[in-house]
């Protein structure tokens, strides 16, 4: 029997954005086995997703280790794979392409492109639409990719929420990854203390992941951690799905948020835009600032007022 390999290395907005393409490859390959290569951090919760038959790690280490490059040929080789499709897009996957894995059917960007286009005019479109335009050029129908569904990840965390709530919770995702500060909108403390004057009977509540332990510690907010350690990715979907409200910056946890299907709110500088990454759902709404540092808390609160009292009062 042949198998099938997808690569998603990361990060986790992103291996969250393709659970409705992963789900549409196994629908089209129901006689065959699905693997997924994937980086140390995804093992844990990609191996929950019902979908996929087995996790294969890539270390990616340096390309100019050719002992490893070996070896991750002869187990690559080891699955019989008749086709591999590429959700990463890369260079270190086209470079794989070429030199590694150039017997075996592929499925990217590449192979997506019509004659005449560009990929930086392709890659200008909607993530989601393009892993829509990669499989139909697969001939796979796709039924779920523009809608992803992350429930599959979530984990139940009621012990660990015992722990520290008693009542309903809105959920802030504050941080973002160290080397993308211009992601982070300042003023969360203010928007607390509004939320909090306005509605006494509700937890404001963070999850900091694990580089974020001391700057949480800033926020006033219930920290949410399991033994004192951040929330695995499947505990953190659990969290999410047991929230009333979430509000965040352009990050992982927001993208979680999103297609968990659950309400909320995230905050956008000029880095990007929310079509480009497919954020928004009917949940889940974006909204767009020239300048995240002069958005006043009070400007988001009206964003988020209407809807917090309707949710809260359920």
């Amino acid at each position: 029997m042949s198998n099938i390999l997808i690569i998603k290395h990361g990060s986790l907005g992103d291996i969250v954005q393709i659970s409705g393409v992963i789900r549409d490859i196994r629908e089209a390959n129901i006689d065959k086995k699905i693997f997924i290569l994937t980086t140390l951090p995804y093992v844990e919760v990609l191996g929950r997703c019902p979908y996929i038959d087995g996790v294969l790690i890539d270390k990616r280490l340096p390309r100019w280790n050719i002992l490893y490059l070996l070896k991750l040929r002869k187990k690559i080789k080891s699955f019989n794979f008749s086709c591999i499709f590429d959700l990463q897009n890369s260079s270190r996957t086209s470079f794989y392409k070429k030199f590694l894995f150039n017997k075996i059917k592929w499925s990217n960007t590449a192979t997506t492109l019509n004659p005449g286009e560009k990929k930086s005019d392709f890659d200008k479109e909607p993530v989601l639409e393009r892993f829509k335009l990669q499989l139909e050029k697969s001939n796979i129908i796709t039924k779920h990719c523009l809608k992803p569904n992350f429930s599959w990840a979530s984990e139940n965390v009621d012990q660990i929420l015992n722990k520290f709530l008693g009542k309903k919770f809105i959920l802030l995702f504050p941080f973002s990854s160290s080397k993308l500060t211009h992601k982070r909108w300042p003023h969360y403390n203010a928007l607390i203390e509004i939320v909090r004057k306005q509605y006494p009977n509700l937890e404001i509540v963070i999850a900091p992941g694990p580089q974020e332990l001391e700057i949480a510690k800033k926020i006033n907010a219930t920290i949410i951690t399991n033994n004192q350690k951040p929330l695995s990715i499947p505990e953190l979907a659990g969290l999410i799905k047991k929230s009333i409200f979430v509000i965040g910056n352009d990050t992982g946890p927001s993208h979680m948020a999103a297609h968990l299907g659950v309400n909320g709110l995230v905050l956008f500088g000029h880095h990007t835009t929310p079509k480009k990454v497919s954020i928004e759902t009917n949940n889940f709404k974006a909204f767009v600032f020239n300048n995240l540092n002069e958005v006043k808390a009070s400007e988001v609160f009206l964003l988020v007022k209407s809807r917090i009292d309707e949710l809260s009062i359920n």
